[in-house]
């Protein structure tokens, strides 16, 4: 009969954080085939998988595996703390956020410091990027939570509403629309549009538009907010921006005004975002509720700078 050793809890907590096999038996000093032997033993001694395998992919923690790995992780620290009371080589908790990259600017830096503050045992790492990284950050194990919007994540992602966002039409002080005190999808369309050029933020523009029947002209793609936002002061389209970074001006020194577009469905929620179920005792547990606490509680500063989807 397999019994479970602080070893083998090793190995599982090695494959979690590495999502490799190669990878983990170099970090435990152990061979890829004794390790994959291992896991297999242990999965079949516990009755349930604890690593998704797919060919070509990094191995993924199923929701099982998710629970096992945090629990045995902690189990590990504790053994180390046994062994090394003064604290000297004793393992420290980790925890990894990634920030939808147009949000970071907003909201990154103080959900660092209320965490930092909040959990000072743990050691706080963090990313911005766009919505793929992001998504298969949060599917792989290597993020333990995510600010986003709530676009490209399926049922299988947990999710904490923070607030939501109505999207901005960006023009020129010049343009017939800046007048305006707001908008809808319907008149936008009569203007040719700069939309950003990021494959979720384009599905999500265009499938506004098309639950309407409307056929928008686009007429340039952004790789950037700030090209967005210059192309528009320049005359080159109508912008569409989920974002208003204070100032009311392009990188180029041109105006900008911005002009609420107020359809309901165009709204869209700023979550906190888990790949699985957190278990309670989990580093990502307790920072989800600081970050829910700490975040909603600048709901009217974020409120003034609605963000952009790109």
């Amino acid at each position: 009969m397999l019994y479970i050793t602080l070893r083998h809890y090793e190995y599982v907590c090695a494959v979690a954080q590495h999502g490799s096999l190669s990878a983990a038996a170099e970090a435990v000093h152990v061979s890829q085939p004794a390790l994959s032997a291992a896991l297999s033993r242990i999965e079949q001694h516990l009755g349930h998988a604890l690593f998704l395998r797919r060919r070509g992919a990094a191995l993924a923690l199923t929701p099982q595996g998710r629970d096992f790995a945090a629990q045995a992780q902690e189990l590990l620290d504790r053994a180390k703390r046994l062994e090394d009371p003064e604290g000297a080589g004793s393992g420290q908790q980790r925890l990894m956020l990634v920030c939808f990259s147009d949000l970071a600017p907003f909201l990154l830096a103080p959900a660092l410091k209320a965490l930092r503050k909040a959990l000072p045992g743990v050691e706080i790492r963090h990313r911005a990027c766009g919505f793929e990284p992001l998504i298969t950050a949060l599917t792989e194990g290597e993020a333990d939570l995510a600010i986003t919007y709530d676009l490209g994540l399926d049922a299988g992602f947990s999710r904490v509403e923070l607030d939501r966002f109505s999207p901005h039409a960006l023009v020129p002080p010049e343009h017939p629309l800046a007048e305006r005190s707001h908008l809808s999808l319907a008149e936008v369309t009569l203007h040719p549009l700069v939309l950003s050029q990021e494959g979720l933020s384009v599905q999500h523009m265009l499938g506004l538009f098309k639950a309407q029947g409307l056929v928008p002209q686009i007429a340039h793609r952004a790789d950037s907010l700030e090209l967005l936002r210059s192309l528009t002061a320049n005359g080159e389209g109508v912008g569409i921006s989920y974002s208003l970074p204070p100032g009311g001006r392009s990188y180029d020194g041109k105006p900008l005004c911005a002009v609420r577009i107020i359809d309901q469905a165009a709204e869209e929620p700023v979550i906190l975002a888990a790949h699985t179920q957190l278990p309670d005792a989990s580093p990502a547990f307790k920072a989800r509720e600081i970050l829910r606490t700490v975040l909603n509680a600048g709901r009217s500063d974020l409120a003034q700078a609605d963000h952009h989807i790109d």
